[in-house]
């Protein structure tokens, strides 16, 4: 079976999603996140790294559950983005996408708005990753 090659676009897409679940899966291990997933250390890795650009359903779901994010968020913050550099489905998805993570990982960390450690409001989240 020949696989199609993935565009630039999905590609993005995939690099968003990594990004989007480092920064939700915060300070805990890569090996807890994937385990409660019931997915591979490996998996994880390359699916953060964005090196698995388009993941399984049942494999994005299993990860939100195990993040505590919904699978609306991760849609959002994950929308094809159009030649404008806008979200299908509105721009603004993105951002909002993100302060739910931020704000999700307050709320597992206990901490309030603001408090964020080595997240950076203002940063985007993909940029936070390597921070």
């Amino acid at each position: 079976m020949v696989r199609t090659a993935l565009t630039r676009a999905e590609r993005e897409r995939g690099e968003r999603f990594g990004a989007l679940l480092r920064e939700a899966r915060g300070q805990r291990s890569m090996v807890e996140i994937a385990a409660a997933a019931g997915l591979s250390a490996e998996t994880l890795r390359k699916i953060e790294a964005g090196r698995i650009a388009t993941p399984a359903f049942f494999t994005v779901a299993a990860l939100a559950g195990a993040l505590g994010l919904s699978l609306d968020l991760l849609a959002d913050a994950c929308a094809v983005l159009d030649a404008d550099g806008g979200a299908h489905g509105g721009a603004a998805a993105v951002s909002a996408a993100e302060d739910a993570v931020v704000a999700a990982g307050d709320a597992r960390r206990g901490t309030r708005a603001g408090e964020h450690g080595p997240l950076r409001p203002g940063v985007p989240i993909a940029a936070r990753a390597y921070l």
